[in-house]
């Protein structure tokens, strides 16, 4: 059996204003009567504020006709507004996302449908949003395999997420974990090479061979402007956790 191995290469004012007036109105030197009277009137109102600042509200002006909240009080923030949902909180792969290289000289490019092989072996890719304001996962986890067929030669359940004979699946073992890195020309098989289970990409990525006992998550395609485009989330569970 011939086997390919695809492996990847304000106005308000402080305490010190307060004592500022003290030192103008009981120091020595001689102040002009207008300039007294002012100074007296804001110390009186200074007294009136204290006093009055468990009543008066934050956003009347405190007696003394001096604009902003109390010494008291401190001046007030607007409220931040709530942070809005980042990038990297969005999962992928999601409906719209694109597919790119996840290894060699073109990777993080835009995958095409002419990129994909007829007959194989398997392209390793990564989803990412379409607009390319995030750039795709890069945990081994997150990879997605691309296998090109004939579209003949697909199950109806296959055949209804494939865009032009690709199917794309998880390229995680559901055995323990390996990345399904190698092909079967001969027998059109994905294979993990670490316990050999293999897995038919014609009939939904179900096992053919080997320990493994469930699965590979299928990812469902589109052709979108002429991009292969993600249609929707996994079928199935990604990766090797217990049923």
């Amino acid at each position: 059996m011939a086997e390919t191995r695809a492996i990847p290469d304000g106005m308000g004012y402080e305490k010190s204003d307060g004592r500022s007036l003290v030192t103008e109105v009981t120091g020595s030197e001689a102040i002009p009567a207008m300039n007294r009277r002012t100074a007296v009137k804001a110390v009186v109102g200074l007294g009136l504020a204290s006093a009055l600042t468990d009543c008066t509200p934050a956003s009347q002006t405190p007696a003394g006709g001096i604009p902003g909240p109390s010494p008291a009080q401190g001046s007030r923030s607007e409220p931040e507004p709530e942070a809005a949902l980042s990038v990297e909180e969005h999962e992928h792969p999601a409906e719209g996302d694109v597919l790119l290289f996840a290894f060699g000289t073109r990777k993080g490019e835009v995958v095409t449908t002419a990129d994909v092989p007829l007959g194989g072996p398997q392209v390793f890719v990564y989803a990412g949003d379409a607009d390319g304001a995030h750039s795709a996962s890069t945990s081994r986890l997150d990879q997605i395999i691309l296998v090109r067929l004939d579209p003949t030669s697909l199950t109806e359940e296959t055949a209804v997420r494939s865009a032009e004979g690709i199917v794309a699946y998880s390229a995680v073992c559901t055995h323990e974990g390996c990345d399904v890195s190698d092909w079967s020309t001969e027998s059109r098989r994905l294979i993990c090479p670490c316990h050999d289970s293999e897995f038919d990409p014609t009939d939904n990525g179900q096992v053919t061979e080997g320990p493994a006992r469930r699965r590979l998550a299928a990812l469902p395609l589109k052709i979108v402007d002429g991009r292969l485009t993600v249609a929707g989330g996994f079928t199935g569970r990604v990766g090797f956790r217990s049923p």
